[in-house]
């Protein structure tokens, strides 16, 4: 969900990283595998160097806005309280009810991936070649019918 986060006292540093990053924070879930943004693994985690790094630091009084989707790293810089307001801005039915914090995938998102990993699960029945031509035309397909045109 969209949140703002409200440093009551103290400070923070926030890192903060585009949807469009996605490709590049190895995710795990709705969470990056990379924990320390600051000395990533880049044996371990080498396309994390592609993605855009956005920063700030948060003092008593600062609100941030954080919009939906995009990843986030707080770290505390001296002891403090801060508070984060979430809010649903799709329609009530897009999230899971027992999502409090909307940690969660909207609910069409989820049912897409379920699908996407029983569909991989079925490709694992041909032979490599055959899996790896119809992976990519899945591939070719979503890219066609669910990315945004960025070209105009």
């Amino acid at each position: 969900m969209d949140n703002f986060l409200i440093q009551v006292t103290g400070k923070k540093r926030v890192v903060l990283y585009s949807p469009r990053d996605a490709p590049y924070l190895y995710l795990s879930g709705t969470k990056s595998e990379v924990l320390d943004v600051d000395n990533p693994d880049l044996e371990k985690y080498p396309l994390f160097v592609k993605a855009k790094r956005y920063q700030c630091f948060l003092e008593t009084g600062d609100v941030l806005f954080i919009p939906a989707l995009w990843f986030h790293n707080v770290i505390s810089e001296e002891f403090g309280v801060a508070m984060n307001v979430f809010w649903k801005h799709l329609p009530a039915e897009s999230y899971d009810k027992t999502d409090t914090y909307g940690n969660k995938d909207p609910m069409a998102a989820s049912r897409a991936i379920q699908i996407l990993d029983r569909a991989l699960k079925t490709l694992e029945e041909l032979p490599e070649e055959y899996r790896d031509f119809y992976a990519r035309r899945m591939v070719l397909r979503i890219q066609e019918k669910a990315y945004r045109n960025d070209d105009g």
